[in-house]
Protein backbone atom coordinates (compact mmCIF):
# COMPACT_ATOMS: atom_id res chain seq x y z
CA UNK A 1 0.00 0.00 0.00
CA UNK A 2 2.47 2.00 1.13
CA UNK A 3 4.57 1.42 -2.27
CA UNK A 4 1.15 2.14 -4.37
CA UNK A 5 0.67 5.30 -2.43
CA UNK A 6 4.39 6.77 -2.91
CA UNK A 7 4.19 5.70 -7.04
CA UNK A 8 0.62 7.84 -6.92
CA UNK A 9 2.29 10.68 -5.30
CA UNK A 10 5.35 10.88 -7.54
CA UNK A 11 3.19 10.98 -9.87
CA UNK A 12 1.35 13.82 -9.10
CA UNK A 13 4.19 15.72 -7.86
CA UNK A 14 5.96 15.04 -11.88
CA UNK A 15 2.93 15.95 -13.56
CA UNK A 16 2.49 18.96 -11.30
CA UNK A 17 6.20 20.14 -11.82
CA UNK A 18 6.54 18.97 -15.56
CA UNK A 19 4.23 21.76 -16.56
CA UNK A 20 5.64 25.00 -14.57
CA UNK A 21 8.80 23.78 -15.78
CA UNK A 22 6.98 23.97 -19.83
CA UNK A 23 5.83 27.22 -18.85
CA UNK A 24 8.65 28.66 -17.56
CA UNK A 25 10.90 27.56 -20.89
CA UNK A 26 8.38 28.58 -22.96
CA UNK A 27 8.12 32.43 -21.05
CA UNK A 28 11.95 32.20 -21.29
CA UNK A 29 11.79 31.49 -25.38
CA UNK A 30 8.68 34.06 -25.66
CA UNK A 31 11.18 36.62 -23.73
CA UNK A 32 13.77 35.89 -26.22
CA UNK A 33 12.05 35.85 -29.30
CA UNK A 34 11.10 39.27 -28.05
CA UNK A 35 14.72 40.68 -27.68
CA UNK A 36 15.43 38.96 -31.20
CA UNK A 37 12.68 40.52 -33.16
CA UNK A 38 13.46 43.97 -31.59
CA UNK A 39 16.79 43.60 -32.55
CA UNK A 40 16.21 43.20 -35.48
CA UNK A 41 13.72 45.67 -35.95
CA UNK A 42 15.97 48.08 -34.48
CA UNK A 43 18.72 46.94 -36.54
CA UNK A 44 16.57 47.44 -39.98
CA UNK A 45 15.19 51.25 -38.83
CA UNK A 46 19.19 51.84 -38.17
CA UNK A 47 20.47 50.12 -42.06
CA UNK A 48 16.98 52.08 -43.39
CA UNK A 49 17.93 55.57 -42.52
CA UNK A 50 21.40 55.63 -42.99
CA UNK A 51 21.17 54.16 -46.51
CA UNK A 52 17.98 56.87 -47.10
CA UNK A 53 21.00 59.73 -45.89
CA UNK A 54 24.08 58.28 -47.35
CA UNK A 55 22.46 58.31 -50.91
CA UNK A 56 21.08 61.39 -50.69
CA UNK A 57 24.17 63.02 -49.42
CA UNK A 58 26.21 60.87 -52.20
CA UNK A 59 24.13 62.41 -55.11
CA UNK A 60 25.31 65.78 -53.11
CA UNK A 61 28.80 64.66 -53.44
CA UNK A 62 28.61 63.48 -56.78
CA UNK A 63 26.98 66.81 -58.08
CA UNK A 64 29.64 68.80 -56.56
CA UNK A 65 32.59 66.91 -57.80
CA UNK A 66 31.08 66.82 -61.25
CA UNK A 67 30.79 70.59 -61.56
CA UNK A 68 33.81 72.53 -61.31
CA UNK A 69 32.52 76.13 -60.79
CA UNK A 70 32.59 74.57 -57.09
CA UNK A 71 35.54 73.45 -56.42
CA UNK A 72 37.02 77.33 -55.99
CA UNK A 73 34.25 78.03 -53.70
CA UNK A 74 34.84 77.99 -49.86
CA UNK A 75 31.18 77.94 -48.97
CA UNK A 76 30.56 74.80 -51.07
CA UNK A 77 33.91 73.26 -50.10
CA UNK A 78 32.63 73.80 -46.40
CA UNK A 79 29.84 72.34 -46.98
CA UNK A 80 30.69 69.17 -49.22
CA UNK A 81 33.33 68.61 -46.39
CA UNK A 82 30.21 68.45 -43.84
CA UNK A 83 27.92 66.25 -45.98
CA UNK A 84 31.20 63.61 -46.12
CA UNK A 85 31.59 64.04 -42.41
CA UNK A 86 28.10 63.19 -42.25
CA UNK A 87 28.12 60.02 -44.25
CA UNK A 88 30.83 58.72 -42.44
CA UNK A 89 29.34 59.47 -39.21
CA UNK A 90 26.03 57.88 -40.21
CA UNK A 91 27.95 55.28 -41.57
CA UNK A 92 29.92 54.71 -38.35
CA UNK A 93 26.95 54.58 -36.12
CA UNK A 94 25.13 52.71 -37.57
CA UNK A 95 27.75 49.95 -38.25
CA UNK A 96 28.62 50.42 -34.24
CA UNK A 97 24.89 50.18 -33.13
CA UNK A 98 24.37 47.03 -35.39
CA UNK A 99 27.24 45.56 -34.03
CA UNK A 100 26.04 45.79 -30.07
CA UNK A 101 23.12 43.57 -31.51
CA UNK A 102 24.78 41.02 -34.33
CA UNK A 103 28.59 41.10 -32.73
CA UNK A 104 28.45 41.62 -28.90
CA UNK A 105 32.27 41.01 -27.85
CA UNK A 106 34.14 43.06 -30.11
CA UNK A 107 38.22 42.75 -30.45
CA UNK A 108 39.24 45.84 -28.02
CA UNK A 109 41.96 47.55 -30.43
CA UNK A 110 39.23 47.22 -33.22
CA UNK A 111 36.90 48.87 -31.43
CA UNK A 112 38.52 51.48 -29.85
CA UNK A 113 39.37 52.50 -33.64
CA UNK A 114 36.28 52.52 -34.11
CA UNK A 115 35.11 54.59 -31.69
CA UNK A 116 37.97 57.09 -32.21
CA UNK A 117 36.33 57.68 -35.40
CA UNK A 118 33.17 57.67 -34.98
CA UNK A 119 33.76 59.94 -32.48
CA UNK A 120 36.05 62.50 -34.44
CA UNK A 121 33.15 62.56 -37.34
CA UNK A 122 30.74 63.59 -34.65
CA UNK A 123 32.95 66.42 -33.33
CA UNK A 124 33.55 67.79 -36.77
CA UNK A 125 29.62 68.60 -37.21
CA UNK A 126 29.71 71.81 -34.89
CA UNK A 127 33.20 73.18 -35.76
CA UNK A 128 32.40 72.53 -39.64
CA UNK A 129 29.01 74.49 -38.80
CA UNK A 130 30.61 77.42 -37.12
CA UNK A 131 33.05 77.72 -40.12
CA UNK A 132 30.19 77.72 -42.21
CA UNK A 133 28.59 80.71 -40.17
CA UNK A 134 31.44 82.61 -40.29
CA UNK A 135 32.19 82.34 -44.00
CA UNK A 136 28.60 83.55 -44.40
CA UNK A 137 29.18 86.67 -41.70
CA UNK A 138 32.10 87.71 -43.70
CA UNK A 139 30.52 87.36 -47.20
CA UNK A 140 27.57 89.53 -45.64
CA UNK A 141 29.33 91.92 -43.69
CA UNK A 142 32.59 92.07 -44.74
CA UNK A 143 32.07 91.43 -48.86
CA UNK A 144 34.85 93.61 -49.72
CA UNK A 145 37.21 91.32 -47.73
CA UNK A 146 35.60 88.35 -48.23
CA UNK A 147 37.92 86.75 -51.39
CA UNK A 148 41.14 87.75 -49.45
CA UNK A 149 40.10 85.64 -46.10
CA UNK A 150 38.12 82.85 -47.59
CA UNK A 151 40.60 81.70 -49.95
CA UNK A 152 40.48 77.87 -51.14
CA UNK A 153 43.92 77.06 -49.33
CA UNK A 154 42.71 79.08 -45.70
CA UNK A 155 39.80 76.81 -46.09
CA UNK A 156 41.58 73.35 -46.63
CA UNK A 157 43.89 74.29 -43.53
CA UNK A 158 40.47 75.22 -41.30
CA UNK A 159 39.00 71.46 -42.36
CA UNK A 160 42.46 69.96 -41.27
CA UNK A 161 42.26 71.92 -38.29
CA UNK A 162 38.70 70.39 -37.48
CA UNK A 163 39.79 67.14 -38.04
CA UNK A 164 42.40 67.50 -35.77
CA UNK A 165 41.20 68.90 -32.88
CA UNK A 166 37.94 66.21 -33.28
CA UNK A 167 40.79 63.44 -33.08
CA UNK A 168 41.73 65.00 -30.05
CA UNK A 169 39.76 64.33 -27.24
CA UNK A 170 39.88 60.38 -28.55
CA UNK A 171 43.71 60.24 -28.08
CA UNK A 172 43.13 61.73 -25.26
CA UNK A 173 40.78 58.72 -23.93
CA UNK A 174 42.99 56.48 -25.31
CA UNK A 175 45.97 57.54 -23.76
CA UNK A 176 43.95 57.54 -20.53
CA UNK A 177 42.86 53.79 -21.08
CA UNK A 178 46.80 52.80 -21.63
CA UNK A 179 47.74 54.47 -18.44
CA UNK A 180 45.04 53.61 -16.05
CA UNK A 181 44.05 50.30 -17.49
CA UNK A 182 46.21 47.41 -17.69
CA UNK A 183 47.76 46.40 -21.10
CA UNK A 184 46.11 43.45 -20.87
CA UNK A 185 42.54 44.64 -21.98
CA UNK A 186 43.51 45.12 -25.23
CA UNK A 187 43.49 41.17 -25.57
CA UNK A 188 39.68 41.13 -24.59
CA UNK A 189 37.13 41.31 -26.56
CA UNK A 190 34.21 44.06 -25.28
CA UNK A 191 30.37 45.61 -26.22
CA UNK A 192 31.86 48.33 -28.63
CA UNK A 193 29.99 51.11 -26.59
CA UNK A 194 31.71 54.50 -25.08
CA UNK A 195 30.28 54.20 -22.26
CA UNK A 196 31.80 50.41 -21.72
CA UNK A 197 35.17 50.91 -22.94
CA UNK A 198 35.63 54.64 -21.55
CA UNK A 199 34.56 53.70 -18.05
CA UNK A 200 37.10 55.59 -15.94
CA UNK A 201 36.58 58.63 -13.84
CA UNK A 202 38.99 60.52 -15.89
CA UNK A 203 37.19 59.71 -19.40
CA UNK A 204 33.75 60.83 -18.16
CA UNK A 205 35.39 63.90 -16.26
CA UNK A 206 37.17 64.91 -20.30
CA UNK A 207 33.70 63.94 -21.80
CA UNK A 208 32.10 66.51 -19.61
CA UNK A 209 35.15 69.37 -20.28
CA UNK A 210 34.94 68.48 -24.04
CA UNK A 211 31.17 68.74 -24.62
CA UNK A 212 30.61 72.16 -22.42
CA UNK A 213 33.82 73.46 -24.35
CA UNK A 214 32.86 72.29 -28.10
CA UNK A 215 29.14 73.52 -27.72
CA UNK A 216 30.26 76.65 -26.25
CA UNK A 217 32.50 77.74 -28.32
CA UNK A 218 30.12 77.38 -31.34
CA UNK A 219 27.12 78.86 -29.33
CA UNK A 220 28.69 81.54 -29.35
CA UNK A 221 29.95 81.81 -33.01
CA UNK A 222 26.37 81.29 -34.06
CA UNK A 223 24.52 83.82 -32.00
CA UNK A 224 27.86 86.49 -32.82
CA UNK A 225 27.57 85.88 -36.64
CA UNK A 226 23.61 85.77 -36.28
CA UNK A 227 23.11 89.03 -34.89
CA UNK A 228 25.82 90.27 -36.96
CA UNK A 229 23.96 89.35 -40.02
CA UNK A 230 20.87 90.54 -39.02
CA UNK A 231 22.12 94.03 -38.46
CA UNK A 232 23.54 94.13 -41.86
CA UNK A 233 20.32 92.78 -43.36
CA UNK A 234 18.95 96.39 -41.52
CA UNK A 235 20.84 98.72 -43.41
CA UNK A 236 19.77 100.53 -46.73
CA UNK A 237 23.12 99.45 -48.47
CA UNK A 238 23.17 95.85 -47.62
CA UNK A 239 21.77 93.21 -50.37
CA UNK A 240 18.67 92.10 -48.36
CA UNK A 241 18.61 88.77 -50.48
CA UNK A 242 21.79 87.47 -49.80
CA UNK A 243 21.21 88.67 -45.78
CA UNK A 244 18.11 86.69 -45.48
CA UNK A 245 19.60 83.43 -47.06
CA UNK A 246 22.64 83.64 -44.63
CA UNK A 247 20.30 84.24 -41.52
CA UNK A 248 18.24 81.07 -42.52
CA UNK A 249 21.33 79.21 -43.09
CA UNK A 250 23.01 80.13 -39.57
CA UNK A 251 19.09 79.16 -38.40
CA UNK A 252 19.36 75.84 -39.70
CA UNK A 253 22.92 75.41 -38.22
CA UNK A 254 21.47 76.57 -34.99
CA UNK A 255 18.64 73.54 -35.40
CA UNK A 256 21.49 70.91 -36.41
CA UNK A 257 23.31 71.74 -32.96
CA UNK A 258 20.39 71.89 -31.11
CA UNK A 259 19.15 68.67 -31.82
CA UNK A 260 22.79 66.84 -31.34
CA UNK A 261 22.89 68.88 -28.17
CA UNK A 262 19.67 66.43 -26.84
CA UNK A 263 21.77 63.69 -26.69
CA UNK A 264 23.50 64.90 -23.50
CA UNK A 265 20.56 65.91 -21.96
CA UNK A 266 18.48 62.74 -22.50
CA UNK A 267 21.51 60.70 -21.17
CA UNK A 268 22.03 63.02 -18.10
CA UNK A 269 18.88 63.99 -17.32
CA UNK A 270 16.06 61.47 -18.22
CA UNK A 271 17.34 58.42 -18.10
CA UNK A 272 18.14 58.13 -14.59
CA UNK A 273 14.62 59.28 -13.89
CA UNK A 274 13.14 56.34 -16.16
CA UNK A 275 14.83 53.54 -15.39
CA UNK A 276 12.43 50.58 -16.79
CA UNK A 277 12.60 52.16 -20.63
CA UNK A 278 15.80 53.00 -20.87
CA UNK A 279 16.29 50.89 -24.04
CA UNK A 280 13.53 52.70 -25.74
CA UNK A 281 14.43 56.10 -25.13
CA UNK A 282 18.30 55.52 -25.74
CA UNK A 283 16.88 54.17 -29.01
CA UNK A 284 14.56 57.26 -29.82
CA UNK A 285 17.26 59.72 -28.60
CA UNK A 286 20.06 58.01 -31.11
CA UNK A 287 17.58 58.53 -34.07
CA UNK A 288 16.75 62.15 -32.93
CA UNK A 289 20.46 62.99 -32.35
CA UNK A 290 22.08 61.07 -34.95
CA UNK A 291 19.96 60.37 -37.76
CA UNK A 292 17.42 63.55 -37.90
CA UNK A 293 19.98 66.07 -37.78
CA UNK A 294 21.67 64.89 -41.04
CA UNK A 295 18.63 65.02 -42.59
CA UNK A 296 18.92 68.93 -42.39
CA UNK A 297 21.95 68.88 -44.25
CA UNK A 298 20.93 68.74 -47.85
CA UNK A 299 18.73 71.51 -47.21
CA UNK A 300 21.19 73.77 -46.48
CA UNK A 301 22.46 74.18 -49.76
CA UNK A 302 21.18 70.86 -51.74
CA UNK A 303 17.69 72.11 -51.77
CA UNK A 304 18.08 75.79 -50.93
CA UNK A 305 20.98 76.44 -52.98
CA UNK A 306 19.90 78.00 -56.83
CA UNK A 307 22.93 76.73 -58.05
CA UNK A 308 23.74 73.46 -56.25
CA UNK A 309 19.81 72.55 -56.86
CA UNK A 310 20.08 73.01 -60.63
CA UNK A 311 22.90 70.64 -60.91
CA UNK A 312 21.47 68.45 -58.71
CA UNK A 313 18.47 68.80 -61.32
CA UNK A 314 20.39 67.25 -64.18
CA UNK A 315 21.50 64.07 -62.36
CA UNK A 316 18.22 63.05 -62.71
CA UNK A 317 17.33 64.29 -65.81
CA UNK A 318 18.13 62.35 -68.94
CA UNK A 319 18.59 64.71 -71.75
CA UNK A 320 19.49 63.33 -75.36
CA UNK A 321 20.82 65.30 -78.04
CA UNK A 322 18.56 66.88 -80.31
CA UNK A 323 20.06 67.43 -84.03
CA UNK A 324 17.92 69.35 -86.38
CA UNK A 325 18.37 68.28 -89.83
CA UNK A 326 17.62 70.55 -92.26
CA UNK A 327 17.12 69.73 -96.33
CA UNK A 328 19.76 70.57 -98.81
CA UNK A 329 19.56 73.23 -101.04
CA UNK A 330 19.68 71.98 -104.69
Amino acid sequence: LSHNLSNICSKKIVSFVFPCRTLSSTMLQNSTQDRYMEAVVRSFIFVLFGTIINSINGVLVFTFFRSSIFYSDPRYILYIHLVINDTLMVFFSVTLSVMSYAWPKVPFPFCVILLIIAAATYNNTPLTLAGMAVERYIAICKPLHHHQICTVRRTYILISLIWGVSVLPGLTDLIIIVIVRPLSVFTTSTLCSSTNVYNTPYNEELSKVKNSLYLSVVWVILVFTYCQVLIAARRASADKSSAKKAQSTILLHGAQLLLCMLSYITDKIFLPLVTDQQKRISFFNYLLTNIVPQLLTPLIYGVRDKHFYNHRKGFYSCKLPVVKVEPSKQ
